[in-house]
């Protein structure tokens, strides 16, 4: 019976382990994305305007990395009374947190796996009742989980975790998440992902805009948008489901001229030119830090003769003061916020386009240096797609994380191996020593 209890526990906690630390590396090496998500939560609860983006990024790595070394704690069983409880009360607030969701479905994917996974809100509060009644097992019998590391070096273990996967956050944040989930991906050829096969019925959509005009908002259509009034200000869009059919991996690129409300995305896309694409959800919140960097590209971009277009969800006011504090010459075409957040996590940031394929993107804490724009772009490595391959960033890890836990393991496995053999052996001396005293006594 014990030993079929303790094969349960164990099963439950390794569930919980992959889990936690799956959905927490995910969300951790796209801190932006997560403090997106945890923006939509605050807005849908009606509180957002009063939590700074600061302390929102503050959570969103704090929250993530919390994630990802519980499950850590859980998979080599450390602290087990401590870490299943812990486990379980988080689960126990991400329940209810997904019962509400579930329930008044305020906003469409919780993003517990970042944008790897997409669950609906019934889905993924069905997967946390599975998960707390695992929890609910292991925080029952907490000393049945096997532990993988003795308590003397457990502290290693945590506090290496810790930091390794707080440094992954920030070096994702400082540049640009070390993997790209998102359709927008380097090499993704924007054209053909917008495409539906042949014979596929696709997807039909309401699309309603929403504009602004002396302080007035109002909503328009497809049918009767103001495309030739230029006093309205685009402010955001939404779109409605009116019949489910093929999803094609990119179906809301869109980008219009604020002026004249023309479409410029085919001629964009099928510009075999290179581009450049200055990004910018909001140029109210931009970093403009870096703007020295920007005008370098832009004054390459000038003299090779390849467009350079900023592109920004922001208004004629936040246009305005973009220009007014970097000097920016260069128009600016308008997009939704959203789908700029989803093409790069920086802001602002900048992507290479050529022939609608991304061929590069960098963090504006990562903008090309005069030094490195030398030649031609189609010369230069920053014009070719790059060559490092997801194996090589998933080496990178192993080498970095994973092979030095490995041998910590595998040195404490073996120093109690050791210490288990010398005790075994001190104690059958020791009775050794006493079986010949006895027997010396037995013979006088």
């Amino acid at each position: 019976m014990n030993k079929t209890k303790a094969v349960i526990v164990n099963v439950c906690r390794a569930l919980l382990a992959i889990t936690f630390i799956f959905s927490g590396f995910v969300k951790s090496i796209d801190p932006l994305g997560t403090q997106y998500k945890i923006a939509d939560y605050l807005e849908a609860m009606g509180v957002g305007e009063h939590v700074p983006d600061w302390l929102q990024l503050f959570a969103s790595i704090g929250l993530s990395a919390t994630e990802f070394t519980l499950g850590v704690l859980l998979l080599l069983a450390i602290r087990r009374r401590f870490v299943s409880k812990l486990t379980t009360l988080l689960l126990v607030f991400m329940t209810a947190i997904t019962a509400w969701l579930s329930v008044s479905n305020p906003i469409q994917d919780c993003g517990c796996f970042g944008d790897v996974i997409h669950l609906s809100n019934m889905e993924t509060f069905a997967k946390n009742v599975v998960l707390l009644v695992a929890a609910c097992v292991v925080v029952r019998n907490p000393l049945l989980q096997v532990r993988f590391i003795s308590k003397t070096n457990q502290w290693i273990a945590t506090y290496f975790t810790f930091l390794f996967i707080f440094i992954a956050s920030i070096w994702s944040l400082y540049r640009l998440p070390v993997f790209d989930f998102r359709p927008y991906y380097i090499g993704q050829n924007i054209k053909k992902a917008m495409e539906v096969p042949k014979g596929a019925e696709p997807t039909q959509y309401k699309t309603t805009f929403i504009c602004e005009k002396n302080g007035v908002r109002k909503e328009f259509d497809e049918n009767n948008y103001p495309y030739n009034d230029s006093t309205w200000v685009f402010i955001d869009t939404h779109q409605e489901i009116l019949k489910q059919g093929y999803e094609p991996p990119i179906k809301d690129f869109l980008i219009t001229d604020p002026e004249t409300g023309d479409d410029i995305t085919q001629a964009l896309l099928n510009d075999t030119a290179y581009t450049f694409l200055l990004i910018s959800p909001h140029f109210e919140t931009a970093a403009d830090a870096s703007f020295g960097d920007i005008d370098v590209v832009y004054e390459y971009a000038k003299e090779y003769g390849y467009p350079f277009i900023g592109v920004s969800a922001s208004g004629e006011a936040g246009v305005s003061h973009w220009r007014n504090i970097t000097g920016a010459e260069y128009p600016i075409y308008a997009a939704d916020a959203t789908l700029l957040k989803t093409i790069i996590r920086s802001n602002p940031g900048l992507i290479l386009l050529r022939g609608g394929r991304i061929i590069n993107k960098w963090s504006h804490n990562d903008l090309p240096k005069q030094e490195e724009l030398t030649a031609p772009i189609a010369e230069l490595p920053l014009g070719q797609i790059p060559a490092n391959s997801v194996w090589s960033r998933i080496g990178f890890i192993l080498l970095c994380y994973i092979l030095p836990l490995s041998l910590l393991i595998l040195a404490d496995r073996t120093w109690a191996w050791t210490k288990w053999m010398r005790r075994r052996n001190q104690l059958r001396a020791a009775n050794e020593a006493r079986a010949m005293e006895e027997e010396e006594n037995l013979n006088a």
